[in-house]
């Protein structure tokens, strides 16, 4: 039985194992101190859960610690200023290809059923716009729309360490908080500190909560014991939005505790043979929760101080093998700065270089006079990551969730098409019934590297590489191609920006006239404009009469 289901399906009839607890890798920040508690003695084959409590309260009107890792993160938003050019420069490219990614994603059907209010036709008062949308949302369902839209089509920003994510998730909590924000106010309202934000103010909280969540994710697995990523945007977002509506930094120690204690989503909606388009509005999901719990704390709910540390009851004993975090580093402005962009290819990341490999592949082929179906056999000589997540060589694809969590069916689309785009992931589609691409899918082997997956978790590399090497059928054997970071990557981000513009521009064309699109590049293209923006002012920009789709789902 897994460590897992040790923890969460046997917690009845186990032990408290405090030596386990003991032994965890200490945290490394100065500010971070193991809290030091006892194990409940009454609780050798069962447990009293009444008993528990009551022995473990702490005197009536004593007011309990926090974990020190919720003081930290608390702190940061509150405390540490951002002045680093490079990460307000990296967010705002971070933003709008984000943004840009939302709007792509209304092409197709599976996620505009999602979006809008919960009951048709509500409009709220001052509320949060959804760009592309006609729609006015009260704040947390508005976070929803943003974040879904965003992370539908795998398309946006990416992070990867022990643990996975897409940081500019916490996008869809922090615009519709901040756009609520500036419109109340303009109306004479008092959210947060009473004014109306700028750009600069959503590019900060940006920059805050990718740290946020790529520092916990560091040195910590969450989809070893079966969590989804998304628990970091929900507490990332909780912590962020909290300071932008005026919470003290007690306040927002207590929403974060919220996010943790929140039952957490598990991974099985990314992984067979439970593939399924939750994944795309997972992160969503999260945002919602994470201003709902930052609104309650708003009106006066407390927290849970020790959501992590608790015995039994606390996230490490359930959800973590008795495990406490361990931090790599302190928070600063560090994972904006090397965070990674999709560029090329709606694809999940550790397949970016496979596919940007399999294009080199193509015009090796065409210059020999060959093609795909002159393919024998292909070696993928691959991390880690990629083969946990993504190796999917005999697994059948059963769906668009399926297909784009596949790197042989996104190595083959490229081979046999030349092409790699988001409706090459549809039922139904010309890649989706190709059989030579179903066939091709099923001759290409993932082999694990330990050097590749060494340099991915390097912090002076960060490194996603693949190395495909092709056998034809006729015995020859084509040299091993080789892409170790892709385009979108720190190492190659110069020569990004530019291809980053072109897919802004893209996914601007079918929504909105020369004109808005001229002007939301202008915007783009001047830093120091486009920070000392309105917020609200801004996202007017981004609002439509209607939702302008093409149906290709």
């Amino acid at each position: 039985m897994s460590a897992f289901s040790r923890n969460i399906c046997s917690i009845a009839t186990r032990t408290v194992r405090a030596s386990a607890i003991r032994t965890a890798r200490p945290i490394a920040s100065s500010t971070l101190s193991r809290q030091s508690f006892r194990a409940p003695t009454a609780m050798a084959a069962s447990f009293s859960t009444s008993a528990t409590r009551r022995s473990n309260a702490p005197p009536s009107g004593v007011a309990r610690e926090y974990d020190p890792e919720i003081k930290d993160m608390a702190s940061y938003i509150h405390n540490t200023p951002i002045d680093s050019d490079l990460a307000f420069d990296t967010a705002r490219w971070v933003m709008i290809d984000a943004l840009g990614c939302g709007l792509e994603a209304l092409k197709f059907e599976s996620c505009t059923k999602q979006l809008g209010p919960t009951v048709e036709g509500t409009t709220v008062p001052n509320g949060p716009k959804v760009p592309g949308t006609p729609y006015i949302l009260e704040p947390s369902k508005a976070a929803f729309n943003i974040g879904a839209m965003i992370r539908w089509l795998d398309f946006n920003d990416c992070w990867l360490a022990a643990e996975w994510g897409h940081p500019s998730d916490n996008l869809g909590a922090i615009l519709a908080v901040a756009d609520w924000i500036s419109r109340t106010n303009r109306a004479g309202g008092s959210l947060g500190n009473g004014k109306v934000l700028k750009v600069k103010d959503v590019l900060e909280g940006m920059i805050k909560a990718h740290e946020l969540q790529g520092v916990l994710a560091l040195d910590n697995s969450y989809n070893k014991v079966g969590l989804d990523h998304v628990l970091l945007v929900k507490v990332a977002s909780a912590a962020v939005v909290s300071k932008m509506l005026g919470l003290t930094e007690a306040q927002t120690r207590d929403a974060i505790s919220h996010a943790w204690v929140d039952g957490q989503a598990l991974r099985t909606y990314r992984h067979s043979p439970n593939t399924m388009s939750r994944k795309s509005w997972a992160a969503g999901d999260a945002c919602q929760k994470a201003v709902d719990n930052v609104l309650k704390v708003m009106r006066g709910e407390p927290g849970v101080p020790t959501v992590l540390s608790a015995p039994v009851w606390g996230f490490y004993d359930v959800c973590f093998g008795g495990n406490k975090f361990s931090f790599q580093r302190p928070y600063g402005s560090y994972v904006m700065e090397n965070v990674l962009f999709k560029v090329s290819y709606p694809a999940e990341f550790h397949s970016q270089t496979a596919v940007e490999a399999a294009k080199k592949i193509n015009a090796t082929l065409k210059s020999m006079g060959k093609s795909a179906e002159d393919i024998d056999s292909i070696t993928n000589r691959t991390h880690e990551a990629c083969i946990r997540i993504i190796d999917k060589q005999f697994k059948p694809m059963d769906n668009f969730a399926d297909r784009d969590h596949c790197v042989q069916y996104m190595v083959s689309t490229m081979l046999v098409f030349n092409r790699l785009e988001a409706t090459d992931y549809t039922d139904g589609g010309e890649a989706a019934t190709s059989q030579l691409v179903e066939s091709l899918r099923q001759r290409i082997k993932c082999v694990e590297d330990p050097q590749l997956t060494a340099d991915y978790h390097d912090p002076s590399k960060r490194t996603i590489a693949n190395a495909l090497t092709v056998t034809l059928k006729d015995g020859t054997v084509l040299d091993e191609v080789l892409v170790e970071a892709p385009l979108g990557h720190k190492l190659r981000r110069e020569e990004a920006k530019p291809e980053i513009l072109k897919k802004f521009k893209r996914h601007l064309e079918i929504h909105y006239d020369q004109g808005r699109i001229d002007e939301l590049v202008n915007l783009t293209e001047d830093l120091n404009k486009l920070q000392d923006m309105d917020v609200d002012k801004y996202v007017d920009l981004w609002a439509t009469k209607q939702v302008t789709t093409k149906k290709v789902d």
